[in-house]
Parts: C-alpha cells; sequence; structure tokens
C-alpha cells in the first residue's frame, strides 16, 4: 500500500456561479462552513478507508469483496450480466487504482497520486485476453488515464513533473487503438463487446444500448486532442451522429438495437439505464468542444423528454415512436438528471425532480435500484443499492447553483447513511436488498471515483478555483480550453447556455456571466434570457386555435395547452 501524504488542496475551479442563487437568500454563515469543513473530513475518512482496503486486500486486482477481504477480477464483469466468456488468464487491471486518481488530486494527495502514476506506468498492460464492454472500459479506464495524465501535467502537481514522461497518455493511445475496431461496422455504430488482444470476435453479439454507442465521445475526443491522432474522435462523433439519424419523428430514441443493421430492438425509452449517458453527453461534448452540432442534438432531445417522458417530477419511459407511456418507474440512474438539468439552467425544475429522489432516499436510507411509481413500491428483483453516486452529484450541482445549505444537509443525510448502512470493517459494501439492509460482497470502483468524489466536493469545492471542468459520467475531470473549442461564443462561461436575444444574429450567451436566472426570464438591457426548455407560443399574444399553437412554460418545462376560450397556458395543471 502506498503511505499517505496529503498536499496542498489545487485552487482550481468550476464556474457553476452563485449567480443563480435568489437575492433573498445569504452566503452560508460560519455555522454553515464549520459544518462543511467537518463533513469535509468525514467524507475523506470513508474515501481512505475504502482506498486503503482495496490497497491491502484487492490491488492490483480490480475491485474489493470487502466482506470477505478479498478481491475479484471484474473488468469483464461489467455490464455481463450473464457472466459469458469469461477470460481464464485476466488478473485484473488495477481498476479501483485507476479510478481514484483524480479523486487523490481532489483531496490533495499529491504524493499518493505520483506513486499510483508511477506503478500504472511500469506495470498496467492491456495486451490481455480480456473480452471488455466497450462503454465501461471506455468512461472507466480510457477517463481515469485521460483526465489522469492532464492532473499530471498540471503546474500544480509539481511532485508528479519531475518524474512524469506521459505514460498515461501512452496508456491511453495503445487502449484506444484497441477499441477502434469496435467501429468498424456497416454502420459505423460499434460493437457493445470486444476483446483487447484479439479485437471482434466472430460470434460477437451485435446488440448494443444507445449509450453504449452515444456515450464515448468525451473520452475518445480528449485522446484525439490530446495525441493529435482524429481517429478516435472521428469513430466516436460518427456513431453518435448515426445514432441521432436513427431517432424518430418525435426526438426520441430507443435503448437498444442493432449495431450490424442499424435497426431498433427496444423502443421504450426514457432517461435511465441504457439511455442516461447519451443526453449528458451531447450537452458535455458541446461544453468541452464547442461543437454547435452537440448543442442541436442536445436541445431537441432535451424538448423532447420534456415533452413526452416528464410526469410532474418524475419521468417516466415512453414508446419511442408513440411518445405513449410504457413503464412508470424510478430508477436510480435518473438521479443525475437534475445535475445535468443544472448545467442547462433550469434549477426550478432540477430542484422539483431531486426532491423526490431525496425523499425516495430517506424512505428506505439508501436509494433502490428501481422504484414502482404507479405501485409506489420498490421493484421486485431490483431492490439493490451499488453504492451510486447519481443523487450525490445532483446534489452537489444543486448546492453549487443555489448555495442553499439544504444541499448541505442532504449530502450530510447521505454520508451517514453510507457510514451506517454500508461500512464495514474491509471497506464500503453495496447493499442486496434495500428492504431488509442486507449486504453484498462488492465495492464498485465508482464509489471511489464519483460518490466520495461528489460529496467530498460538495463540502470543499477549492479544487474547482480559477478553472472550468467537465466531469464524465464516471466523475473523471477533463478541463475546457481555448484550443479545444472549435468556436468560443462571446460570452466564454462554458455552463448553463442559454440564448440571448438581440436585433444582431442571435448569440450564445451565459445566464451565470449576466447573473440571471434563465427560467425567470428577467430582461436585461432589452435582452430576454430563455432556459433551454422554453418553447415559445406560436403567437405573440398567446391566442391558439389548438394545443399545436402553444409552446413549453420557461419555468416549469411543461407543455401549455389551449383553453377553450383560446389562450395558451398551463390550464391542465391549474
Amino acid at each position: 500500500m502506498f503511505p499517505r501524504n496529503f498536499g496542498t488542496l489545487l485552487t482550481i475551479f468550476l464556474v457553476i456561479s452563485p449567480a443563480l442563487l435568489d437575492q433573498s437568500v445569504s452566503e452560508p454563515d460560519s455555522r454553515w462552513e464549520a459544518k462543511r469543513r467537518r463533513l469535509r473530513e468525514k467524507v475523506r475518512r470513508m474515501f481512505y478507508h475504502a482506498y486503503d482496503n482495496y490497497m491491502t486486500h484487492a490491488f492490483p486486482h480490480d475491485e474489493l469483496k470487502p466482506l470477505t477481504k478479498s478481491y475479484t477480477d471484474s473488468l469483464s464483469e461489467l455490464g455481463n450480466l450473464k457472466l459469458e466468456h469469461l477470460p481464464q488468464d485476466y488478473n485484473g487491471s488495477a481498476l479501483t487504482l485507476i479510478e481514484s486518481l483524480s479523486s487523490l488530486v481532489i483531496l490533495g494527495n499529491n504524493t499518493e497520486f505520483e506513486k499510483a502514476v508511477l506503478w500504472l506506468s511500469e506495470n498496467l498492460k492491456f495486451d490481455v485476453d480480456a473480452r471488455i464492454n466497450l462503454f465501461e472500459c471506455n468512461i472507466r479506464v480510457l477517463g481515469g488515464l485521460v483526465s489522469a495524465h492532464i492532473l499530471a501535467n498540471e503546474s500544480t502537481n509539481k511532485l508528479v513533473q519531475r518524474s512524469y514522461k506521459n505514460q498515461l497518455l501512452f496508456l491511453a493511445k495503445d487502449l484506444g487503438e484497441r477499441f477502434l475496431p469496435a467501429f468498424d461496422t456497416p454502420t459505423g455504430l460499434p460493437y457493445a463487446w470486444i476483446n483487447l488482444k484479439y479485437g471482434v470476435t466472430a460470434d460477437e453479439t451485435t446488440e448494443t444500448s444507445t449509450s453504449g454507442c452515444g456515450s464515448l465521445i468525451l473520452e475518445m475526443g480528449t485522446l484525439s486532442r490530446l495525441t493529435g491522432d482524429p481517429r478516435f474522435e472521428s469513430a466516436a462523433l460518427r456513431a453518435l451522429r448515426k445514432l441521432w439519424s436513427m431517432r424518430s419523428s418525435l426526438n426520441l430514441l430507443g435503448t437498444t438495437l442493432d449495431v450490424e443493421t442499424g435497426e431498433w430492438i427496444e423502443y421504450s425509452s426514457g432517461i435511465g439505464a441504457g439511455v442516461d449517458s447519451f443526453y449528458e453527453y451531447l450537452f458535455k461534448a458541446y461544453i468541452l468542444f464547442g461543437k454547435e452540432d452537440y448543442w442541436r442534438m442536445f436541445h431537441s432531445a432535451y424538448l423532447a423528454v420534456q415533452k413526452y417522458f416528464r410526469h410532474g417530477p418524475w419521468y417516466h419511459e415512453a414508446d419511442m415512436r408513440t411518445g405513449k407511456a410504457t413503464y412508470w418507474q424510478l430508477t436510480s440512474l435518473q438521479a443525475f438528471w437534475p445535475g445535468l438539468q443544472v448545467l442547462v439552467g433550469d434549477i426550478a425544475a432540477a430542484n422539483s425532480t431531486h426532491r423526490e429522489f431525496v425523499h425516495v432516499w430517506k424512505k428506505f436510507g439508501v436509494l433502490p435500484e428501481r422504484y414502482l411509481l404507479d405501485h409506489q413500491m420498490v421493484h421486485p428483483t431490483e431492490k439493490y443499492y451499488p453504492l451510486r453516486p447519481e443523487l450525490a452529484e445532483s446534489t452537489f450541482y444543486l448546492y453549487q447553483a443555489t448555495k442553499d445549505p439544504w444541499y448541505i444537509e442532504v449530502g450530510e443525510s447521505m454520508v451517514n447513511s453510507l457510514n451506517l448502512y454500508n461500512k464495514v470493517e474491509g471497506g464500503f459494501a453495496s447493499v442486496r436488498d434495500v428492504t431488509t439492509m442486507q449486504l453484498e460482497d462488492h465495492q464498485h470502483s465508482f464509489f471511489l471515483a464519483e460518490t466520495c468524489k461528489y460529496l467530498y466536493l460538495l463540502f470543499d469545492d477549492q479544487f474547482l478555483v480559477n478553472q472550468n471542468y467537465v466531469f464524465t459520467t464516471e466523475g473523471h475531470p477533463l478541463p475546457v480550453m481555448r484550443d479545444w473549442q472549435e468556436r468560443l461564443p462571446k460570452t466564454f462561461i462554458p455552463t448553463n447556455w442559454t440564448y440571448v436575444k438581440t436585433d444582431e444574429r442571435p448569440r450564445r450567451g451565459s445566464a451565470m456571466s449576466l447573473q440571471l436566472c434563465p427560467a425567470l426570464g428577467t430582461p436585461l438591457h432589452g435582452q430576454r434570457m430563455e432556459s433551454a426548455c422554453h418553447v415559445p407560443d406560436a403567437r405573440g399574444n398567446h391566442r391558439c386555435l389548438t394545443d399545436e399553437d402553444c409552446g413549453i412554460d420557461s419555468t416549469s418545462c411543461r407543455r401549455r395547452s389551449c383553453s377553450m376560450a383560446g389562450y395558451c397556458g398551463l390550464w391542465l395543471f391549474l
């Protein structure tokens, strides 16, 4: 196990401005700051309890089994529900260590970070006979490597600079090249599975998910920008564009598809498992790379989600062809959505949904994997809680946007629950059944990559001072850099983009920089702000003949309807 030595906290900043905070809400007083510091140290202890046990009982294997203090070489098991085609001689790739790299930097432990980087530089190899899930390996391993490479070259990481010679980038490029054969399909959509040593086998399944082929652009695009090799970004972008071309006339996508034929297999879709990070990566790719195509795709998709999936604060699933509801259920992965809405600027909608997730968390003590909204009960077979980070992530974003101390209380509740139900002598265990709190012998790598990281940032955001970051769906920070932007807007603060209307050509402006909440529609110097979900009524006087003449409300993101008197409004919700 590497010795610990906490270095100076980095001073980097992600612009999620407190300008969204209502003027009537003051900054947290010294009591709240003291509480944040106390909770920060509690999360620090959580991280090192999980990390130290991994390093003692599981390293260099993939993940820790905390109940038996042993290990699992799980990289080939990720996404492999039937546990098929498992490798015989695979002995792990230090997955949890890779996932922990950026967290070590955020916690200020540059010494441990340097030792981890040097060990990986000398020992990590990808020339192994192992069948891996492209999506999971991309977000966990490739994302972890490119993020850590960038952090290792930051001027504040002086310990690493003496000994670091881009070894992680070389490993990342080697891995990225092993991904490329997966994209060799008639459609350009990648296979979900690929053997790191032998490529795509002849009998490989052609089924993949929307997330699986539409959530590769951040990591592979970053790899291209770092190496100057365009193949990685081109492959991911081609797949993304093909996927978008398969949307229905309602701008909805399904959940699973065939990469050979380009035909949909599962038409029901939502914002949860199988689709979630597709939406996330469209918007974050726009922030990171500045390509207008990403914004146009995201905006159309976002409006469709609000129109066809949203029911009050909840989001059900619907048929991509008709928009009709199919499954009324909450899935824990959906808890990322309020965080994405904060970046978009729809704070009221984000807060509404987030509070419902918090209610379910408090009801069970943790968040069940699937909860049936129509029956108000846990799904009979998916009762588990595998230490997922999405609710912590959204809580972090909402606190950054509002500075409302209620979110600190939510974070405290989550920290207390994790220590009460999940902490064991050998680490943090997943919950097998939230109704009995029976534990499962697995500490997922994302507990260190995301759950602990977002909770720590909720209580101490010094890492985010003076630098803009986009966090990948696995919580790995990627810096927003001018050199990577295809075209910079006139007002450049790359979060929460909204339209600013002037007499000139419409341009991108930031509600953050203008210190406005876009959902409020407050004029500034004659300029009108619109939130990303807002669709104006067809007529300026709000008169209508049918519902089609009515738009989407900017504050609630609800579809407006035409009254009997011929006026658009939120009549169905009065």
